[in-house]
This record gives C-alpha cells, sequence and structure tokens, in this order.
C-alpha cells in the first residue's frame, strides 16, 4: 500500500487541528479564573467547576437528559430492528414510501417540528411532560437508528439462518442467536448515535420542555441568554470528558472496532 506523502500527512494533522480546536479551546476557557470568558492568564482555576454545584437545575437538568437519551434510542432501535429487516428482506408495495417515511424527520426543519409538536401535545394534553419529550425524540432519532441498522441487515447471508431453521432453531432462537449477534455493530451504533442527537437535540426540545422537564441543552441556551461568564464553558468542559471517558471505557471493555465494525482486536 502506498504510504501518504508529507503534504497529505500535514493536511490531516491541519484536519485534526480544526476539528479539534473549538473543544480544546472551550476546555482551556473552563479553568479562567476571571469572571467574563478568557484563557486563564493567571493560571488555571476550578473556581468554575465548583460554580456548577451552585446551580443544581444543571444536574437535574443532566440527569434528565441522560434519562431521555436512553429512552428514546432504546424505542428508537426496537423500531428501527424489525423495520430494517423487513424493508432489507422483502419487496412489497410501498415499501419505498415506508422507507422514506421513516427517514422524513431528516427532511422538516426541527423549529417546524417543535411548533407541530408543541401544538399537538397540547390538544391531547401532553404538552410539558416527559412522555411527550420520549415520543418527540423518539421520531427525530428513529432515522439515525434505523439507517444504520438497515446498512447492517443488507449484509446478512440468510442461509446462515436458513441452516438454523434446518437444524431445528425456531424463529426467536435465530433472532437471537444468529440474526441479532449480525447485526449488533448496526444496533450498537444506530443506539449510540441516537442518544448523541437525543441529548443533544435544542432546537425542538425547546418548544415541547416546560419549567419540570428541561434537558441539559436547553438548560445551558437560557443560561446563555442572560450570562455571560464561562460556567456554560465549564458544563461543556465536563461533557466532553464524560465523553471522552467513556469512549475509553468502551474500547477497553469491548473494543470500539468490534462494537461498531463487528471485528475484534487483532
Amino acid at each position: 500500500m502506498r504510504k501518504n506523502g508529507p503534504l497529505a500527512l500535514c493536511f490531516h494533522a491541519l484536519f485534526v487541528i480544526f476539528m479539534l480546536a473549538p473543544l480544546l479551546i472551550v476546555c482551556v476557557v473552563a479553568f479562567t479564573p476571571e469572571g467574563y470568558l478568557s484563557l486563564p492568564t493567571r493560571g488555571p482555576s476550578l473556581r468554575w467547576f465548583k460554580a456548577i454545584f451552585d446551580y443544581p437545575e444543571f444536574i437535574r437538568a443532566f440527569r434528565d437528559s441522560l434519562w431521555l437519551a436512553a429512552l428514546s434510542s432504546t424505542v428508537a432501535i426496537m423500531l428501527a430492528v424489525p423495520a430494517a429487516l423487513a424493508i432489507a428482506r422483502h419487496r412489497f408495495p410501498g415499501r419505498e414510501a415506508l422507507t422514506t417515511l421513516f427517514m422524513s424527520p431528516l427532511m422538516v426543519p426541527h423549529v417546524v417540528l417543535g411548533i407541530a409538536f408543541l401544538r399537538f401535545f397540547t390538544q391531547i394534553g401532553l404538552s410539558g411532560t416527559f412522555l411527550g419529550l420520549v415520543l418527540s425524540h423518539i421520531i427525530v432519532v428513529l432515522p439515525f437508528a434505523l439507517r444504520l441498522v438497515l446498512a447492517a441487515s443488507y449484509g446478512i447471508d440468510q442461509r446462515i439462518e436458513h441452516a438454523a431453521v434446518s437444524l431445528g432453531a425456531g424463529h426467536a432462537t435465530v433472532f437471537r442467536r444468529v440474526t441479532l449477534p449480525l447485526i449488533l455493530p448496526g444496533v450498537v451504533s444506530g443506539w449510540l448515535l441516537a442518544a448523541i442527537n437525543s441529548f443533544d437535540e435544542v432546537t425542538m426540545t425547546v418548544f415541547i420542555a416546560s419549567p419540570a422537564t428541561v434537558t441539559l441543552p436547553v438548560r445551558m441556551f437560557l443560561y446563555i441568554q442572560d450570562n455571560i461568564d464561562p460556567l456554560i464553558a465549564a458544563v461543556s468542559a465536563c461533557l466532553i470528558a464524560l465523553t471522552a471517558g467513556l469512549l475509553i471505557a468502551l474500547d477497553r471493555l469491548f473494543g470500539l472496532d468490534r462494537l461498531f465494525v463487528g471485528t475484534g482486536k487483532g
């Protein structure tokens, strides 16, 4: 295989720096001792990390966001798996229309979705409820889960399943022991991508959330409307550290290549 030349290596290095620079700047600003956004010119300080505990609404919003992301992504995956298997394996009237319907939330601006959900939930009595947030997030993240599970489903050799059936395995056993392990990389990556999009969703959620059901991104958005201190930078740095720690833990325990690609470490 031909190795990358110096120009290609420089381009890749600049691209990585371009992608990581905003995250690094946020983390550096979080350690400033000043009361405004600035680099820590007088040495690093944990002032704004300690200040997070003075705002319990951030802790509560973080817990609610995790719970919301876990619920919505789990339900989305439970819907995406049978839908992906049906679309990938069968040819039936309306198949393309059904696929387009599942993917349609990607084509609708989230502002429009937020207004539509607000009006709909108000009419059925779910406005401002956690159940309303879960239902709306399921619809928004379903396309992300479906696309990855669908990609994994297209690569299944159905002869393996037929062999299991011929050996006496029932449909439930075939799905649990054969089909699910084969599409597991798509399921895991689809769940994670759906959870990330649910956790980060702001535009639609701001229309549906109530004071009792505010997610962390919405809470941060509301905070920066009236404040310009580095508290949000400290919260963001904590989220970056938690994400990096989770990825490292997953890589050590299972291997990211095994989870996302389906092959174990050599």
